[in-house]
Parts: C-alpha cells; structure tokens; sequence
C-alpha cells in the first residue's frame, strides 16, 4: 500500500515507521526532522522492541509525494488553515484518507475539500515523545479505534483495520466515529489542559485528593456533552473510571501533547479539543462550565506569547 504520513510528528513517524516496518510504501512529510531521517533513517524506541529503519522516504512538500492509497494525517490541529493544501496532491479518487488528529471539527474540514466518501477519522490510545531528530520514543499503549466519517463498519474500514493489526498495531474498525472522538476527549480534556497550565505530567494531579476530584469532575462534564450528541450508544460513567485507572498505570509521567507545545513556544490545540466540543455540547443544551474555565485559562496564556 502507498501511504503519505502528512504531520510527522510523534504519532505520524511512528505509525508510519510501523507501517513501513510491515513492507509497505510510506512517504513522510517532513519538518524537523527531514535531514535527519533522509540522511540516517529513523529509529523507535518502544516497550515491544526497538528498531531502525536504515532507508526512509522524506519530503518536504506533498507535490513531490504522488497520489497514494492512504493519506495518514496527523498534523497539529492548530494548523488546519493549510488541511486541505497540504492533503490535496496525494489524493486521487479511490485514496483514503484517515485523520488521527485530536478533538472535533477534523472530517468536516476534509469532506469539505474531498468529499465526505473519501473521509475517514480515528483516534490513537498512546504515549509517544519525539526524541533527536529521526528519533521516536514509543512509551505505552499505540491502540487505534478508527471509522467512517459517515458512519457503519465499512469493509474498507476493517481492511484499513487489519492493515494496522498486521502491522503491530492494534486496531478496531467502529461503528460510531463520533463516540470514540468523544471518547478521546474524556482524557484530553482535563489532563493536556491542566498539565499544560502546571507544566506538570497527570500523574500529578490524581496524587492529591482535590486535583483528583478536578479531574473527575471535568470527565464528568465531557461525557455529559458526549451523551447529548445521540451517540449510537452513552458513554458509561464507568469509562472515567477506567480511563482514570489507565492513566495511572500506563501514563502518570506522560508529557501531553499540549504541554509539550505549550513548554516548546507553539501554540495550543484549543480550537478542537475545547471550543468545538464546547459549542456542539451547547448546541444540545450542555453547560460544561468548568471546561469553560479551563479553556479560558489556556487562552488566557495564549494571548501572553
């Protein structure tokens, strides 16, 4: 399969390293890390093994990448003014393209350009840092959830699905995009947030009783946005649970996307993971009020920089 990895960030080099490990054709857009990687390859570093990939395609514009048969996105949301510019010279009529970027508002961006036919999203359950360049440091978990925008468990969704399995990545085809995007935002929400105000990891916050009880509280309220969505099934009240429990096992000491972008002077995904889900909750008569406040304090820090 021809794969373009359009945001080679953390997710997008190592997804795509996985993918490129099992044989396929994958070809990253590269920032950062272009000389790097086209010089010396790229390496992993995870707790299922590490490896190196001697001989990597890199490209520091899509015009140069060919039409492919998935078109892998996960860009930054932050800059979806250029989704659609930089998506459009891999994208022929049959690609597919799945976007793994965080929050809401990312298919409708790009069944706008391409047609809602051609859009698929999904969501990545993982720990995973950039490290030197043409370095990635996989920490815990990597499990894809992934669908239709439009909705159903496609046949073209469960292919996509099992091109991922083969490849060392466990991954599930849904029925219901818009839940595991919500379903996302239960994490997101509170702990890129608060660990992007403190510049602290979530192990932090659920060591102590009244941070802890924050946490929940903000969880509370996304899946209370959630359920207002006529999802094809509620979130139960004991996915925060478990989503708390996971966190403490597996990603206490994580860094965040957002507090790494936050500590490294980019800006933050606040459209997507706050203002988006906040006006869809809104739209179905859910105040979540201490997202609100939460969003107004990461703005807040914005408008300083």
């Amino acid at each position: 399969m021809k794969i373009a990895v359009i945001g080679s960030g953390a997710v997008g080099l190592y997804y795509g390293a996985r993918l490129k490990r099992a044989g396929h054709d994958v070809r990253f857009l590269l920032r950062r890390d272009y000389d790097a990687i086209t010089a010396g390859g790229l390496t992993v570093t995870s707790p299922s093994g590490d490896f190196h990939l001697p001989e990597v395609k890199g490209y520091r514009d899509t015009s140069e990448m060919g039409e492919v048969d998935l078109a892998l996105v996960a860009l930054k949301t932050y800059d979806n003014d250029k989704l659609a510019e930089l998506v459009r010279p891999v994208v022929g009529e049959r690609t597919a393209i799945l976007t793994l970027q965080n929050g809401l508002g990312n298919e409708e961006l790009l069944a706008e350009a391409f047609g809602a036919g051609l859009v698929m999203g999904g969501i990545a359950i993982i720990g995973v840092n950039r490290g030197e360049p043409g370095t990635v440091h996989h920490l815990a978990l990597g499990s894809i959830r992934l669908g239709e925008f439009g909705g159903g468990r496609s046949p073209r969704a469960l292919a996509l699905a099992e091109t991922f399995n083969a490849a060392g990545v466990q991954c599930q085809a849904v029925e219901d995009l818009r839940r595991v995007r919500w379903e996302k935002l239960v994490w997101n929400v509170p702990f890129n947030g608060l660990c992007a105000l403190l510049n602290r990891t979530p192990g932090f916050f659920l060591a102590k009783a009244e941070s802890a009880a924050l946490v929940r509280a903000l969880m509370e309220e996304v899946v209370a946005g959630a359920n207002a969505q006529g999802l094809t099934e509620p979130i139960p009240a004991s996915f925060i649970t478990d989503n708390i429990e996971r966190t403490v096992t597996h990603t206490a000491d994580y860094r965040p996307s957002m507090m790494i972008d936050r500590i490294e002077g980019r800006p933050l995904e606040l459209d997507a993971i706050y203002r988006i889900p906040l006006k869809h909750a809104r739209r179905h008569g859910v105040r979540m009020v201490r997202v609100e406040m939460l969003l107004a304090l990461l703005a807040a820090g914005e408008q300083e920089r």
